[in-house]
């Protein structure tokens, strides 16, 4: 980075080196009609990237305002840059930049509780979005409202500014209801089972325990459309800006993607749209059988990798897939666990689907850490892996590989790999998941029984059908005994 590299801001971006495509629209004439709840890394290099397509195409009224809701490290980057941020998208071919301006405004909620709430109820503001993970939406092993977690019991106290995803809509929309801003729509992007219904199930219970006369308003004018999205997106790192600043210019925040991307929406919108699908959008009346496709084949086969990869002391996803009982080991995830759980996808082919996961899983140019795919299991374990394996029950299969990958999972909680290193479990249960873990000992019998009396991550009839419990149990004493490779090996072979 030298010290005459220019930041990237409005000012700057006419004398950027060439180099970069840039915006081609006036951003001062661009209003803000969106307003998006977690400005993190996925949000930039997905939706934002849609909405940007479609205000080159001349669509106006449609900018974005990033909320923040609990680090002010996205707003402190982007501010000073106006919003604006590079997504480098990274094939085998190389490096393709692009600068994104569709984020207008950059707002922390602890630090701007006022300012945040006023665009989230203001008129302009007609689609509310969200990709806050699935921790977020506050909910229970039902999947519905935690009343008991701290933050909403803080927010149903009515008492300073809202802490979680529910008091803040609920906030907003009282707001609206009271000053007639009209209609909006509620779009989550997060990787949850049925997630439109899943957001508007937690949110009408809020409102129903904290604001009851906001329901009536709430059924007339707000839609929570479902969506499916998929893009590969790994945590942006100091060679990532290096990169940028060898093309002449500073970004503090760069984000980098793979070519791939896909957006699938139900089209259930109160309040208008940008035509996000002349951007390659697929606009559906359900999807279901989308979403179904995505969270088990490609978040099921993450996870798979993330445990069993890193129990082994792999580092990314594609150095996990240069392993070749690794890579053996999803296409019979895939093909004997996965798929046969699967309605029929409208356009999809399930195992060219799976083949071209396959493909991008090995692009070496994303370095996606296994770590970072670790993080939350206990919330993201029930939709990516148990509930197939539930799904393959009810067939009259144990499903071998989904109870490898579970097993892995338990073994991580351990914090060690098989090379001597140590990794922090970075979950919502962390604390209790790793004092469960370390009481019951590296012992297969004591460590999936202390883990399977946990309703919170194990549905109870899941964890009390013998045949899978058997199954774990088996592949934790052989990952146990013979190691990563060992079990993988042993699995195959079966």
């Amino acid at each position: 980075m030298t010290a005459s590299s220019p930041r990237l801001s409005a000012a700057s971006l006419g004398s950027l080196p060439a180099g970069p495509r840039r915006p081609g629209y006036d951003r001062a004439a661009q209003g803000i009609g969106i307003v998006h709840l977690g400005l993190g890394a996925f949000h930039r290099a997905h939706q934002a990237v849609y909405t940007e397509e479609r205000l080159e195409a001349g669509e106006s009224g449609w900018g974005i305002c990033g909320l923040s809701l609990r680090s002010p490290a996205v707003r402190d980057a982007l501010a000073p840059q106006d919003g604006l941020y590079t997504v480098l998208t990274r094939g085998p071919g190389g490096d393709e930049a692009r600068i994104i301006g569709s984020v207008l405004e950059a707002l922390t909620v602890p630090e701007q509780p006022d300012l945040a709430l006023a665009r989230l109820a203001d008129p302009a503001t007609r689609i509310i979005g969200l990709t806050v993970t699935e921790k977020a939406y506050c909910r229970d092993s039902g999947g519905a409202l935690d009343e008991q977690h701290p933050d909403i019991r803080h927010d149903l106290e009515g008492q300073g500014t809202p802490r979680s995803v529910p008091g803040l809509l609920a906030a907003a929309l009282r707001r609206r209801a009271e000053t007639g801003a009209g209609a909006v729509t509620l779009m989550t992007c997060d990787n949850l089972p049925d997630n439109g219904r899943t957001l508007e199930r937690v949110l009408r219970r809020f409102v129903e325990l904290r604001d009851p006369s906001l329901a009536g308003w709430m059924a007339e004018n707000v839609s929570f459309p479902a969506t499916m999205v998929d893009r590969i997106v790994p945590a942006t790192t100091d060679a990532d800006r290096a990169a940028i600043a060898a093309l002449g210019y500073q970004d503090a925040w760069p984000i980098v993607a793979e070519p791939f991307s896909q957006w699938v929406i139900e089209d259930r919108f109160v309040n208008g749209r940008p035509r996000w699908e002349e951007a390659g959008a697929l606009m559906v009346q359900d999807v279901h059988a989308y979403e179904l496709m995505k969270l088990r084949c490609l978040n099921g086969a993450h996870s798979s990798l993330a445990y069993l990869g890193g129990l082994a002391g792999i580092g990314t996803v594609s150095e996990a897939m240069a392993e070749p009982l690794l890579a053996d080991f999803l296409k019979r995830l895939w093909a004997e666990d996965v798929i046969p759980t699967l309605p029929p996808v409208p356009g999809i082919d399930l195992p060219g689907y799976t083949a071209q996961l396959e493909e991008r899983f090995r692009n070496p140019a994303i370095r996606h850490r296994l770590l970072q795919i670790a993080m939350d299991g206990s919330q993201k374990l029930p939709q990516r892996l148990l509930r197939p394996a539930a799904d393959r029950l009810a067939q009259g299969v144990v499903p071998k590989r989904i109870a490898l990958a579970v097993a892995a999972w338990m073994l991580f909680l351990l914090g060690e790999d098989e090379t001597g290193g140590s990794h922090r479990i970075d979950d919502p249960m962390g604390e209790v998941l790793s004092a469960t873990a370390r009481g019951a000992g590296r012992d297969a019998t004591a460590l999936s029984d202390a883990l399977f009396a946990m309703p919170e991550v194990f549905e109870p009839a899941l964890a009390a059908h013998q045949g899978f419990r058997a199954a774990v149990r088996e592949a934790l004493a052989l990952l146990l005994r013979d190691g990563v490779r060992g079990a993988l090996r042993a699995s195959l072979a079966a």
